[in-house]
């Protein structure tokens, strides 16, 4: 009969197999419940080339066991055949399965690679649907700021703050840049990650099928923030969406350049903000760096650079309102100046924290301490 320890351990040692069910019953795993077209697309090579690379690890896996069961040394019928040395038909299926996954994973690459093109105009709305002839997309222009989301919808003139609401089957493109940080627009259920970039203007193509609320993220770190910096997609039928619209034009405020300014600067756990009305090009503000009122547009800067130089941009000197490189400005306010460059009274004074301590010396003051030994 087991003792009262032996049982209580069993029961500690099957608790874990009985809780984890139920904590992994939380968990969503948006990636492979797609909403939209394209990340569906994205599943499926995911899956088979999972299912692909399982027809070599399986194997290799239950032979393993096969061989050492085999040919342990208890086995009586074990064949030891010092003599052996080369198989053709064992390395035809050594070198060959393998070769044949590598193929089948690169023509899969390729041609995923040119189809799921982010930059590529969508082709069909779902699997067997395709884009209607007439059909027009929604342009959705979006700005990462530290740390929130920015979402322009140019052809209605609305803006929103950390809330994306699309229509059901409706081609969406998307414009996509950065104010200061190089961020990833992540939409798990819509499409892949697409790199936000200060000074560039990235683009994705995409649809979403069914309605519905999930999560976007920003997928690259930038600070302090950034774990907080998402913002809720929501997937609504056509008469949902003009609703919705609707709504966001009554808001009692409007999207203009000051309002950008305050935006731009850095906050934390910011809510849903709706702007009934935006200034025209404020996109391109972003984009040329130019949001802060009184600086020149990056686009405007090279473009007289080039006319200076006889239409050569290699030869071209920099404007003194911009200069390149380090010396350039910041998007608002004025370059902080670096610590080499402050006066001492700029810099003030700390206590000198990495100053060797001396060790207390044993000798006459302390004839008694046992270290004064250790010194013979």
């Amino acid at each position: 009969m087991p003792s009262p320890a032996t049982s209580l351990m069993k029961r500690a040692t099957g608790l874990p197999l009985l809780v984890l069910p139920l904590l992994l019953s939380g968990c969503d795993m948006v990636v492979m419940n797609p909403t939209g077209d394209v990340a569906y697309q994205q599943r499926n090579l995911i899956l088979f080339s999972v299912g692909v690379m399982l027809l070599i690890i399986v194997p290799v896996m239950v032979l393993t066991v096969l061989f050492a069961y085999r040919y342990r040394s208890g086995n009586p019928n074990k064949i030891y055949d010092p003599s052996f040395d080369h198989s053709t038909t064992l390395e035809l299926v050594i070198w060959s399965c393998p070769l044949l996954i590598i193929i089948a994973l690169s023509a899969v690459t390729w041609t995923s690679t040119h189809l799921l093109d982010p930059f590529r105009p969508l082709e069909r709305l779902a699997p067997g649907v395709p884009v209607p002839p007439n059909a027009k997309p929604l342009n959705v222009q979006v700005v990462a700021l530290d740390w929130k989301w920015l979402f322009i919808y140019p052809d209605l003139g609305i803006a929103t703050v950390n809330e994306l609401a699309l229509p059901v089957n409706v081609p969406v493109r998307f414009s996509i840049t950065s104010t200061d940080q190089f961020n990833t627009f992540y939409a798990p259920t819509l499409a892949g990650m697409i790199y936000a970039m200060p000074t560039m203007r990235s683009e994705l193509n995409a649809v979403l099928n069914k309605p519905g609320e999930s999560w976007g993220y920003s997928g690259n770190y930038t600070g302090r923030g950034y774990s907080d910096m998402r913002f809720k997609l929501r997937g609504v039928e056509g008469a949902d969406f003009d609703r919705w619209v609707a709504d966001v034009k009554a808001a009692e405020s409007g999207l203009e350049l000051s309002t950008l300014v305050e935006l731009v600067k850095p906050s934390e756990k910011v809510p849903v903000m709706h702007f009934a009305s935006v200034q025209n090009g404020l996109f391109d503000r972003a984009v040329n760096r130019c949001i802060e009122p009184g600086k020149p547009c990056m686009i405007d800067v090279m473009r007289r650079d080039m006319q200076a130089s006889g239409g050569h941009p290699h030869h071209a000197h920099p404007a003194p309102a911009m200069p390149p490189g380090r010396e350039a400005q910041p998007l608002t306010g004025i370059k902080p100046k670096s610590a080499l460059e402050k006066s001492p009274d700029e810099k003030g004074t700390s206590p000198n924290v990495t100053k060797p301590v001396e060790p207390e010396t044993p000798g006459q003051l302390k004839p008694g301490d046992g270290r004064n030994r250790d010194l013979q």
